[in-house]
């Protein structure tokens, strides 16, 4: 899942400037322009994002411009939010391309919200190149691809590398267990008064990090019967024992802080600022965290997430790129064509990573986050030494995540009503954060009851 509810708006005047050069617009026309030009409306970041990013964007537009003189690429600002989704599509607000999350593209696939694009990525010849379990999460029943999957993440604690050193703590050797987390969140807060150690609790991204801890607990919220249905298992030990967690820093330790409302958004915000030591979240988000909330690189550290118990793992996710079911057939032609240039080859070849590095480089874009693969594991190594020139992440810092993430296991967000789950399960983190006699038991055994009905419907 991506929850983005990103807000830093510093530097607007300087966005609006690049972002009228790069043909942002708010318009929903799609088709030919008076030079007999397609237009393709494309995603391009969310508000608040930096001056630099639109610079990349406008570069890449006119290489692609160049390369396409029959296409018309305008840039529209953009963020995935579910609930309002179908209301932007019926609305004709959505550009002709964007992305979703993976949790999300079953349910619009099925509801016929997402273009069939299987001919299209049969034709470009790659279908055998995606890694399989990615590639399922874009197919119906039938094998049709409705997307193309551009990048993947796993989960990881992201720290604040001088809160650590202020705390007497060494940034090079982050904690490995739960236990340490706890531990380390405590003398954070003692030495600094900031929060130790904060979790995302509403807007559905309270239910995934719930579920991505207890993943890496050994324990799983939803089983697939594989027929379609799934039973709930949110009451288990792992479940459990991350809600322990949480309601120990906060009460006990007082390390938690005095937020308890964070999301995506949110909590990169309090994060860039100096204000959290600690968090979960998707590998990739760094570069967010720098182009979008203003993160001073020096303190960025990351590292993979504890795991115990029998059978852990590191949940994982991402999004794909599609193409608006509202589109004509030239506009689906084009937006197939901008996805394949602009996603899908810098993945793929050299010559085009090595373009799209050196101008994300030039332009003060971050290179090289740490992500998954979503083709192969080799592939995506060999490509990190095609643009080794051009990577200006402090990878250094990010070594204690890079030099274990092969040992743990992907797992998979649960694949049904998985939205309408999470929403459920935030109710459940935020009592555990406001109420300090919360029943734990007792709430878990509602939540499972209450996603059970949710997956009978």
């Amino acid at each position: 899942m991506k929850s983005p509810a990103r807000v830093l708006l510093a530097g607007v005047a300087a966005v609006a400037t690049v972002g009228a050069l790069v043909g942002c617009s708010t318009g929903s026309s799609g088709g030919g322009d008076a030079s007999g030009k397609v237009e393709l409306r494309v995603a391009t970041f969310p508000p608040g994002a930096d001056a630099a990013a639109y610079e990349a964007f406008a570069a890449q537009e006119e290489q692609f411009e160049d390369e396409h003189p029959d296409i018309d690429i305008i840039g529209v600002e953009y963020e995935w939010e579910g609930p309002t989704f179908a209301v932007q599509l019926a609305g004709g607000s959505l550009p002709d391309v964007f992305t979703v999350p993976f949790t999300d593209s079953k349910t619009l696939l099925e509801n016929g919200q997402l273009m069939d694009v299987t001919a299209e990525v049969e034709e470009l010849g790659y279908e055998d190149s995606f890694n399989p379990i990615i590639l399922d999460g874009v197919k119906d029943s039938d094998g049709n691809i409705y997307g193309f999957p551009r990048q993947a993440y796993a989960m990881g604690l992201h720290y604040n590398r001088d809160l650590f050193e202020q705390a007497g703590l060494d940034p090079d050797q982050p904690p490995t267990t739960w236990e340490e987390v706890r531990e380390y969140a405590k003398k954070i807060t003692d030495a600094t008064g900031k929060a130790g150690y904060a979790q995302m609790a509403i807007n559905n991204t309270g239910g995934w990090q719930l579920t991505a801890q207890t993943v890496a607990r050994g324990g799983r919220t939803q089983a697939d019967n594989g027929d379609g249905s799934a039973e709930s298992t949110i009451d288990n030990e792992g479940t459990k024992a991350t809600l322990q967690f949480l309601h120990d820093l906060k009460w006990e330790d007082g390390s938690f802080g005095s937020k308890v409302d964070l999301d995506w958004g949110t909590i990169n915000q309090e994060f860039a600022a100096g204000n959290i030591g600690m968090y979960t979240s998707g590998s990739d988000v760094y570069t967010a965290l720098v182009r979008d909330f203003g993160l001073e690189p020096d303190v960025y550290g990351l590292e993979v997430v504890p795991i115990e118990g029998d059978d852990p793992g590191t949940l994982g996710g991402g999004d794909i790129a599609v193409i608006s079911p509202t589109v004509d057939d030239a506009t689906k032609a084009a937006a197939v064509e901008w996805i394949d240039w602009y996603y899908m080859q810098k993945l793929l070849d050299e010559e085009a990573a090595v373009l799209d590095a050196k101008t994300l480089n030039e332009s003060g874009q971050a290179v090289g986050t740490p992500v998954l693969p979503v083709l192969s594991r080799e592939l995506y190594e060999e490509s990190l030494v095609w643009i080794e020139d051009y990577i200006n992440v402090p990878r250094g810092q990010m070594e204690p995540f890079t030099d274990s993430i092969w040992d743990q296991t992907p797992v998979g967000e649960p694949k049904k009503s998985t939205q309408e789950i999470y929403a459920l399960l935030d109710t459940v983190v935020q009592t555990v954060l406001t109420d300090e006699n919360a029943d734990i038991d007792a709430l878990l055994a509602q939540a499972q009851a209450d996603a059970q009905a949710i997956l009978d419907q």
